[in-house]
């Protein structure tokens, strides 16, 4: 009878069904998370769409380097970074709202700082964050980042670990206040940047003021992103040296080898338009041509920034 049984269950082991994933494959569903959790480009991506179902992500080459040198920050590799690249690249995206949502899912307790030279522009910005932080998605991919209902407005957004958003306007007072990560995206209105007056007044601030709010003077980081003026921010701070500069004009002056990740170049020739599927030449220079007739114009090209 014992050798019937085994015989039987030797039967049932081979006609019993397998299953249609190994135990120790990984569903694409957690891939996809996992890619999410570690690349902030494809993190980025889907934060774009989820704040713009409606429109398309077109992706390309120098959204790479944006997350890379956005990436380096993060981990403390950079420590002052400067971008310069024309309006509507995505930079706000990804270094106003997605950087800080992508650095405090994992680290909840971080505390980052965004100004920005309108009060409009700085909520639009907290209210973008906001959007993707309460998403499912990103519940899912960060469970243990949750906001704190008790401090959740419009210009300050505090986790419940103690970390947090917080909005001001270029100008503002940050009395008492300090972060790891300072962003400066659009420090001023480009109907400001001929006013000497009005750069100065940033540019006080920034030395005053910024510089003074990090939490650790030689590991905490500051990111700026703007180029309206050669005696703009920007300007003042190259003079004083020590920035990583990621400089992507709309249309290229001269022959670019642009870092997308450790070991990866993109080469940028002479001439060459930045993102032809979003704004192709033919826009850019008609834009060109609108600029140079117009007096309240705040630059000569949306390549480079002009002096007065």
């Amino acid at each position: 009878m014992r050798p019937a049984r085994a015989n039987a269950r030797r039967r049932e082991e081979v006609v019993r069904p397998r299953p249609t994933q190994q135990a120790w494959e990984v569903s694409p569903h957690r891939r996809f998370q996992a890619l999410l959790r570690q690349n902030l480009g494809a993190f980025a991506e889907r934060g774009f769409n989820e704040l713009s179902p409606s429109q398309g992500y077109l992706h390309n080459w120098h959204l790479e380097a944006l997350a890379y040198h956005l990436r380096e920050v993060m981990t403390g590799r950079c420590q002052r970074l400067l971008i310069t690249m024309p309006p509507r690249s995505l930079k706000s995206l990804f270094a106003s709202v997605a950087l800080p949502a992508f650095m405090l899912g994992p680290q909840p307790t971080r505390k980052i700082i965004c100004a920005s030279y309108a009060g409009d522009l700085v909520i639009t910005h907290a209210n973008s964050f906001r959007a993707i932080v309460n998403a499912r998605w990103y519940q899912d991919l960060f469970p243990g980042m949750r906001l704190d209902p008790r401090k959740d407005t419009e210009t300050e957004v505090r986790t419940t670990l103690g970390g947090f958003r917080l909005s001001t306007t270029v100008g503002g007072s940050l009395t008492g206040r300090g972060g790891s990560l300072i962003i400066i995206d659009d420090p001023i209105k480009a109907a400001d940047a001929h006013s000497e007056a009005a750069r100065t007044k940033v540019n006080t601030w920034f030395d005053e003021t910024v510089q003074s709010r990090l939490d650790n003077k030689k590991t905490d980081a500051i990111i700026i992103v703007i180029r309206l003026h050669v005696d703009d921010l920007a300007g003042h701070v190259l003079k004083a040296g020590g920035w990583t500069h990621l400089d992507l004009p709309a249309i290229s002056e001269h022959l670019q080898e642009v870092r997308l990740g450790p070991d990866r170049f993109h080469v940028r020739p002479v001439d060459d338009v930045l993102h032809p599927e979003r704004e192709p030449r033919e826009v850019l220079q008609d834009l060109r041509w609108v600029q140079r007739r117009s007096r309240r114009s705040t630059s000569s090209s949306p390549c480079r920034p002009a002096a007065t």
